[in-house]
């Protein structure tokens, strides 16, 4: 059962998908399922990087290449902790 506190979350979502320009509930899915991917693919570098810090080694793999694309735009954008504070419909990251 969805609680007050929950039910204000989830419409706080949609709104925000809606005020994006996405409606379609497929789609709003689509992009919260992206969201969660790219969450998630950032979980081993964060843990790595902490495993790094206590044993003073480098990384040993990397999810996420260092440097930047051919467009001058740093991989390090692409994780979760940068990647979750850039406005909707920024361009940032546009194609």
């Amino acid at each position: 059962m969805l609680t007050g506190e929950l039910r204000n979350q989830i419409d706080r979502i949609w709104d925000a998908f809606w005020s994006g320009g996405i409606a379609n509930p497929l789609e709003v899915i689509e992009q919260i399922t992206y969201l969660l991917f790219l969450r998630r693919l950032d979980d081993p570098r964060t843990l790595a990087e902490n495993k790094s810090a206590r044993l003073g080694v480098p990384v040993e793999r990397r999810v996420f290449p260092e440097g930047s694309d051919n467009k001058g735009r740093s991989y390090d954008d692409l994780r979760w902790p940068r990647f979750k504070h850039f406005a909707v419909g920024c361009g940032g990251w546009s194609s």
